[in-house]
């Protein structure tokens, strides 16, 4: 199971964020703010079948602002706006900027999308029609890049689309979306004991707190390589790691084995190792990496369900209860805040260990599709 230690790098992410176009519909009210700190905005862009993502902004200068989605009058107390979040069910945000150590009056906006349950809300499918390998859509992904070991001793150095700087290389690049609708996420070896990966992120685009997402993966099987497909809180920013939760939905290392598994975990404080995660083993004859599989957690209040495959068949669920026992230990997935989607290819480390030769380089790992539906 990921026992992880983020660094500064990840801690990074954008307070306020511009928006596209406002839908009109926002109100200011209440009269104890001060008039020199303005209202924020809200403004939404349709996501699919009716869902939305949300921006929250400020036009004054350093102010934070702090929304709930409840229809409670948000305070300081609340979460802090991080990222665009994905609006999917009938709800009220009200929102309130500080500055300076004065407020402003709040900001609130109905959404009633009224969206049945099923139904897909949003997604990436890497598409890719230019005829060429192309950028994953920035407006989506970022990346973290170095080769800081990560909080797990890991080997590679993670680059970013376009970057040229040693090792990485805009000639062969560690991530790409090809003309075969798939993102391609490539483990190299420039040179001995030289790796190059990629680790891309939603942190600051994109979060969104329940429903059910699924990846299309299909991932690559030998000594060292660690490809995962996770969520962390967007208040990481705020509370750090691993107040902010972390859900792990793909996550395998090493070579196949019999029978072949996918780790599926949770982590909190109080609980960052293998305390809560569990091994899903593919049917006789399956293995991870010969095929897709599609990987899916179902994410509800006071409850997290992995699955693999069927929606219907989920192999681990886990509740407020599952921390019973364990010191210390907070459940961190009902808290109000987004959570932002990571996929990566992690070379060596603590949990696989290093490569060796029998490891394959260039190898990846294909993500068909990240996906997101109403509960």
């Amino acid at each position: 199971m990921r026992v992880f230690a983020l660094l500064p790098a990840l801690l990074l992410s954008a307070l306020l964020h511009g928006c596209g176009g406002s839908d009109g519909a926002a109100t200011g009210n209440g009269s104890s703010g001060s008039s020199s700190i303005v209202a924020p905005g809200i403004s939404a862009d349709p996501a699919q079948n009716g869902a939305e993502i949300v921006s929250l902004y400020s036009t004054t200068s350093g102010a934070a602002i702090y929304y709930t989605l409840d229809g409670s009058t948000p305070s300081s107390s609340s979460q802090q706006y991080q990222a665009p979040f994905l609006v999917a069910s009938d709800l009220t945000i009200k929102a309130i900027a500080f500055a300076a150590g004065a407020a402003s009056t709040v900001t609130s906006q109905v959404f009633s999308p009224n969206i049945p349950s099923g139904t897909l809300v949003w997604s990436d499918e890497f598409s890719n029609t230019t005829g060429t390998d192309a950028q994953p859509d920035p407006k989506i992904w970022t990346y973290d890049t170095g080769n800081s070991g990560f909080g797990n001793n890991e080997l590679e150095t993670y680059c970013s689309w376009g970057s040229s700087v040693a090792p990485c290389s805009t000639t062969s690049p560690s991530e790409y979306v090809g003309t075969d609708g798939y993102l391609h996420i490539r483990a190299q070896q420039p040179s001995a004991g030289v790796y190059t990966s990629a680790r891309l992120k939603t942190q600051g685009l994109f979060s969104f707190q329940y429903g059910r997402i699924e990846f299309r993966i299909q991932v690559p099987e030998a000594q060292g390589f660690w490809p995962a497909a996770w969520l962390l809180g967007n208040n990481i920013a705020t509370v750090n790691w691993p107040a902010c939760g972390e859900q792990d939905v793909q996550e395998r290392v090493n070579a196949a084995s019999n029978p072949d598994w996918n780790a599926g975990s949770i982590h909190g404080a109080g609980f960052t190792g293998g305390n809560l995660g569990t091994k899903y083993n593919f049917p006789a004859g399956q293995t991870a990496g010969s095929a897709f599989h599609t990987y899916g957690m179902i994410w509800a209040p006071g409850s997290v369900k992995y699955y693999i495959d069927d929606p219907t068949q989920p192999y681990a669920t886990f509740t407020p209860g599952s921390l019973n026992g364990l010191s210390g230990a907070v459940w961190p997935f009902d808290g109000g805040q987004g959570n932002f989607i990571i996929l990566n290819l992690a070379i060596g480390g603590s949990w696989p260990g290093n490569p060796d030769s029998s490891t394959p380089f260039p190898s990846e790992m294909l993500v068909d599709y990240v996906r997101i539906y109403t509960n």
